[in-house]
């Protein structure tokens, strides 16, 4: 008898923890994913409140020039599939807003905050695909970047316009390469990959991200070195180191002539 009650107790017990065991996954379950959902939710009505946010900045500040939709004007281009890099790099240094679109746009003090600029790019984002901001996952130059294979990258595609020391240098029709020293790795990235004014896009086949996170730390190394003695004259070049032994020179002459002059009379 206490065989038979033992195999009774044991034939109900397993259905019955079988039974709670389904009950406690089963309301796991739901638990999780009512949360993923809310996470997921939450998630989109920020970046839908940032990109509403976005569009009033630029119906405000921007669409006078680019177009009430984007769409560009005579004396502004389209924005529809530039990215968000590419408004985050204009926006982010100063260059835009910008009051005569025939000058070339300068990096002065930014005129909208990072958070009116991040709402900004999100918005121009959703017109149409782009670059997107680089993140500090993509900018890890000091562990992955090579500084000599940054140098002989940035001197092949690059000092002809910036300098061979990213000092910047003057092109055509006035306009002028900036300095690439003192600006942020994001910046630079967003400039390789938008190709703002002159500058062309340098797409992953010319140059891999793995190549840009070398050049940055090429120009990151440059522009903390410290000068080895002497006169650094803006590290410009030769066009200055010639104007300045130039004027030097031809100066001590006329001085040597004046004094040899004065002296024989």
């Amino acid at each position: 008898m206490r065989k038979l009650s033992r195999l009774r107790r044991r034939k109900i017990t397993a259905p019955v923890l079988l039974f709670l065991a389904l009950i406690v996954v089963g309301n796991a379950y739901a638990f999780i994913g009512a949360t993923v959902t809310t996470s997921g939710a939450t998630a989109s009505n920020a970046r839908s409140t940032m990109v509403d946010e976005g569009r009033q900045i630029f119906l405000r500040g921007c669409s006078s020039c680019h177009g009430l939709n984007a769409e560009g004007g005579g004396i502004a281009p389209a924005l529809i599939g530039v990215g968000a890099a590419s408004v985050d790099f204009q926006v982010g240094t100063g260059r835009m807003p910008l009051a005569d679109m025939s000058q070339q746009a300068m990096r002065k003090t930014p005129v909208y905050n990072e958070e009116e600029t991040a709402a900004l790019a999100e918005y121009v984002a959703t017109l149409a695909p782009g670059p997107a901001i680089p993140g500090a996952a993509q900018l890890t130059y000091e562990r992955d970047g090579n500084t000599a294979e940054g140098g002989e990258l940035f001197r092949t595609n690059c000092a002809m316009c910036h300098n061979a020391a990213g000092q910047g240098g003057a092109l055509t029709q006035g306009k002028y390469a900036p300095t690439v020293m003192g600006v942020e790795a994001k910046y630079i990235y967003e400039a390789m990959i938008t190709g703002p004014q002159a500058m062309p896009v340098f797409g992953e086949k010319a140059i891999t991200p793995a190549e840009k996170l070398s050049m940055i730390k090429w120009i990151k190394a440059v522009e903390s070195e410290k000068g080895l003695g002497g006169a650094s004259l803006g590290k410009v070049g030769p066009v200055t180191e010639g104007l300045v032994a130039w004027v030097l020179g031809i100066g001590l002459l006329i001085g040597i002539a004046v004094w040899l002059t004065t002296k024989s009379r």
